[in-house]
C-alpha cells in the first residue's frame, strides 16, 4: 500500500479546508464564517483534525490563534494541494458566473469602498447575482502578506500603497483619476474659483490611513519649492466633508471621492490650483492564489467596468 494513501485514508480531507482557513484568518470566527460553519462546528472540526495529526496545530497567542510549528511545517503543502485541486475542478468544470456562489475577498481603502464600489458591485451582481463579496480594510503594504496568504483574493490600492516588488505579487492599473480641491460652499474668501495663492495661503485638511507624513500631494508641492500648512490629518475620509463644511480649511483629494462626499455635505469642488500626476488605483494579487477561471473572470469584469466609473 501506498505510504501516502496510509496517511490519507485515516484523515477527512475537508478537514484540510479548517486548517487553510484558521491558517490564514488566524480567528476561529473568521475561520468558521468563511467555510460557513457555526464556531461550534469549526471547533469540533478543528479537534478531530488535531487528534487525526496528534499536534495542537494552532495555539491562542492574545487574540489570535497561532501556528505551532508542526503546522507551520505543513502549511506550505496544505495550501499548494488544495489550490491545485481547486484549480484542477475549475478548469474541469468551469466557472459559470450566473451560477457560482464563489465567495471573493477584496482588500479596499474607504475611498475605494464609497467611491468605486457602489458602481462595481452593481455591475458585478447583474452579471453574477450569486457571487458573495468581503470588503476588508486595506493595510496598505501588509496586504502583500495577506495576498500571499490567500487571505484576501485581490487588494485595490493606490500605486504606493503595496510594495509590488514582493515576490509573486501582480498587479495591473485599474483606474486613472484627476485631484480636485474641496471647500466648503460658505467660505468666506473662496468663491468661483481657487487661486494657488488661496491654496497656499488656507489650512489643509488630509487623510493618512497608515501614519504616513507625506503623501503625492505634498511632493508635488515640494517639486515647485512649496509646502502646504496641514491643520488636521483623519484615519478616514468619511468625516472629511463635514469637517470641511464647517471650517475655512482646504482638502485635496480624487474626483470621485469629491463628487460623492459633495452629496453628503454642502462643500465646493474645485480644480486642483497646479500640475497633480494622476490617482491610479491597481488592482493587485497573487500569482499563486489568483490563476483560476474566476479570478480572471473578475480581472476582466474590473478592466470592463473602469472606463464607466
Amino acid at each position: 500500500m501506498n505510504v501516502l494513501h496510509s496517511d490519507l485514508r485515516r484523515l477527512d480531507l475537508n478537514l484540510l479546508l479548517v486548517f487553510d482557513a484558521l491558517l490564514r484568518q488566524r480567528s476561529v470566527s473568521a475561520a468558521a464564517d468563511e467555510l460557513a460553519m457555526s464556531p461550534s462546528a469549526f471547533s469540533h472540526a478543528l479537534a478531530r483534525l488535531r487528534a487525526a495529526l496528534g499536534d495542537d496545530l494552532f495555539v491562542r497567542i492574545g487574540n489570535a490563534m497561532q501556528p505551532t510549528a508542526y503546522a507551520e511545517r505543513l502549511a506550505g503543502a496544505v495550501s499548494a494541494a488544495l489550490e491545485t485541486l481547486s484549480q484542477g475542478l475549475a478548469q474541469a468544470g468551469g466557472f459559470q458566473p450566473e451560477r457560482s456562489e464563489r465567495a471573493f475577498v477584496m482588500a479596499v481603502t474607504d475611498y475605494t469602498a464609497f467611491a468605486v464600489m457602489p458602481r462595481l458591485l452593481a455591475g458585478l451582481q447583474r452579471a453574477a447575482p450569486r457571487l458573495r463579496f468581503k470588503l476588508v480594510h486595506s493595510r496598505g503594504r501588509e496586504s502583500a502578506e495577506d495576498l500571499a496568504a490567500g487571505r484576501i483574493d485581490f487588494a485595490l490600492g493606490y500605486v504606493e500603497d503595496i510594495a509590488e516588488p514582493a515576490a509573486g505579487i501582480e498587479s495591473f492599473d485599474w483606474l486613472e483619476d484627476r485631484y480636485v480641491a474641496i471647500v466648503s460652499r460658505a467660505h468666506p474668501d473662496i468663491r468661483g474659483s481657487l487661486s494657488l495663492e488661496q491654496y497656499l495661503a488656507a489650512r489643509h485638511v488630509v487623510v493618512t490611513p497608515w501614519g504616513e507624513t507625506r503623501g503625492g500631494i505634498d511632493r508635488a508641492l515640494e517639486r515647485r519649492g512649496l509646502r502646504r500648512d496641514v491643520a488636521l490629518q483623519l484615519p478616514s475620509v468619511l468625516a472629511a466633508p463635514f469637517i470641511i463644511a464647517e471650517s475655512d480649511w482646504v482638502m485635496t483629494l480624487p474626483r470621485l471621492a469629491a463628487e460623492a462626499l459633495s452629496q453628503a455635505a454642502p462643500i465646493a469642488v474645485h480644480p486642483a490650483p497646479f500640475d497633480i500626476p494622476s490617482y491610479t488605483l491597481k488592482v493587485y494579487s497573487h500569482a499563486r492564489h489568483g490563476r483560476s477561471a474566476a479570478h480572471d473572470w473578475l480581472r476582466a469584469q474590473l478592466r470592463a467596468c473602469a472606463p464607466l466609473l
